[in-house]
């Protein structure tokens, strides 16, 4: 069998199976409901199953829930080693899955295919691992991605996650490792570093992409998260 990917829906009826190749189901639509070693439960947009080679395996989703699978001879070493059977994806996987299901829809192309699951390959290669993330916590974190530009005050990410600011904060600590103001600084502070990396914006507006109107508390912040200003961390970047 060649490695694959494609799009698939499932049905509400309770199926069971097995196959001789390993198996990754990513929703980017809806949950699917998987039964396995290991595991049982939900699996969400934002999370990743791993279905070994041989491994029976029973599944239902809704009919208008949607999946990237990725039929794989081998998985890939870190995936074999954590044992996880459900683990959260990293937000550019997450991304690059938009694009895959794209492109499949778009058009055959077995050249543009095989690169595109070379680059699928490569990010979970890259794949750190946490275990599933209450979706209200995970509808936070998803909040917090798509807006480092804006004000993310504790009460507002507690709406969004239809907490209260006590219970959020204490379920946010609980399952992230960290509390939420230093999560969102993590993401600001690397958000920053691969804007100035990659991009040749200014100081000055890297930083209000990531949130700060104030260059001198960005500078400051940035200089005590890396050991180097943002004008110093670009100088000793090649260019």
């Amino acid at each position: 069998m060649e490695n694959s990917l494609s799009i698939r829906s499932y049905t509400r009826q309770r199926r069971g199976h097995t196959h001789t190749y390993h198996q990754l189901v990513l929703p980017i639509q809806g949950t699917i409901n998987i039964e396995l070693s290991g595991y049982t439960g939900k699996v969400s947009v934002g999370e990743c199953v791993v279905i070994q080679a041989g491994q029976q395996h029973y599944f239902r989703a809704d009919e208008a829930a949607r999946f990237i699978v990725a039929d794989l001879n081998e998985l890939p070493a870190n995936l074999t080693i954590s044992g996880y059977a459900v683990f959260c994806v990293t937000p550019p996987l997450l991304s690059f899955l938009f694009f895959i299901e794209k492109q499949l829809e778009y058009q055959v192309d077995d050249r543009l295919e095989q690169s595109v699951l070379a680059i699928f390959y490569q990010l979970l290669e890259q794949q750190g691992f946490t275990h599933p993330v209450d979706p209200r916590i995970r509808s936070a974190q998803s909040y917090i991605t798509e807006r480092l530009c804006e004000p993310l005050e504790i009460n507002l990410l507690a709406g969004v996650a239809c907490l209260s600011p006590t219970q959020f904060k204490k379920l946010f600590k609980k399952h992230i490792g960290i509390s939420a103001h230093q999560y969102i600084t993590q993401q600001r502070m690397e958000k920053a570093k691969a804007l100035l990396s990659h991009t040749d914006l200014p100081v000055q507006l890297v930083a209000e992409q990531v949130g700060y109107r104030d260059l001198s508390a960005f500078s400051r912040r940035f200089s005590r998260y890396f050991g180097l200003s943002p004008r110093e961390f670009v100088h000793q970047s090649p260019q």
